[in-house]
């Protein structure tokens, strides 16, 4: 079966859903597309994900306008993938907050990232022309950044817990309402992509320091938004079963001196049953068991992915 590139063929709109999740904090949910955010400070908003570009995170102020009109101070980028970075122009914020592997990551590779997203992703890059160039973050931390929200909002803490999606993933909490952003690390009944990921860090201590937040909600990076200790458990759980089954699969198929394309059949068969019908499932597979191949091959950092590769991976691995 020849299956159309990625998700070059998902055309279709999906459906929006702006949620209030708290006092003066906001979530876009979008049937499984990237999922961004807003907390309301003072006198200023802090806005979560900038969008593909600048006319899809217009569409997104606007509604957000509905409820706010104060201006985005803060805009926090979770990590580095295209879809996520590209749009930041239209929030005329004062700071563009990111990890600062995050930062080295668009220097480095940025440019192929957004071709390679663009090619795979078509839909989400609503207006590309609008775009333009690469967001650079104008601050970066290592550990922990602190928002001070003013009044009695309390605080919004930015915060790395180690490797994962990439390799400067960050969360986004408020204690004061116990509200998680979690970015790409979790996925709420959404398939992962981990084709820049670190499979192993990921699924063991990057998800226990997440857990230990203990949210009472979670905004995950796909997927809808989840309330309750038991549903945010579970989401994470999900996140941390998909990760597992993939290395024990793939190690397996490793270990036994066999091929990549056995390797994708068995994590394929393995996760479909849970997870097939879930966004982005077909689309991301392929990408993830080989970057899990490259661990088990010894290459730490992911490789770059330009269009070209994409497709040899895509054409490679296909039924």
């Amino acid at each position: 079966m020849n299956r159309p590139f990625a998700s070059s063929r998902d055309l279709t709109p999906k459906t929006q859903t702006l949620e209030t999740i708290g006092d003066g904090v906001w979530a876009l949910t979008a049937e499984g597309d990237p999922n961004v955010g807003a907390v309301e400070g003072e006198d200023f908003l802090v806005c979560i994900e900038a969008t593909a570009t600048p006319h899809t995170a217009s569409q997104w102020l606007r509604r957000l306008r509905r409820h706010t009109d104060k201006p985005v101070r803060h805009l926090v980028l979770t990590h580095y993938h295209a879809v996520r970075t590209l749009g930041a122009s239209a929030f005329d914020a004062t700071e563009i907050i990111a990890h600062e592997n995050t930062h080295a990551l668009i220097r480095e590779r940025g440019r192929q990232d957004w071709e390679s997203e663009h090619a795979r992703m078509p839909r989400l890059f609503d207006h590309p022309e609008t775009i333009p160039g690469l967001t650079h973050p104008t601050v970066t931390f290592t550990d922990r950044l602190t928002i001070p929200l003013g009044g009695d909002r309390g605080d919004l803490v930015l915060a790395h817990c180690g490797p994962g999606h990439t390799e400067g993933d960050i969360v986004a909490w408020i204690p004061r309402q116990r509200i998680l952003f979690a970015g790409d690390l979790v996925e709420s009944r959404a398939a992962l992509y981990t084709g820049d990921a670190f499979h192993h860090p990921w699924s063991t201590t990057t998800l226990d320091r997440i857990a230990a937040f203990e949210a009472d909600t979670l905004v995950g990076g796909r997927g809808a938004t989840v309330t309750g200790h038991a549903d945010v458990n579970a989401a994470i759980g999900q996140t941390r079963r998909f990760l597992t089954t993939m290395i024990e699969r793939t190690r397996a198929v490793h270990d036994a001196d066999g091929t990549l394309e056995a390797a994708y059949a068995a994590v394929h068969d393995a996760l479909a049953p849970e997870y097939g019908r879930w966004p982005i499932f077909q689309h991301c597979l392929p990408f993830n068991v080989s970057r899990l191949w490259d661990e088990l091959d010894g290459i730490t950092r992911p490789r770059i992915w330009t269009t070209e590769r994409d497709r040899q991976i895509w054409e490679r691995l296909q039924d």
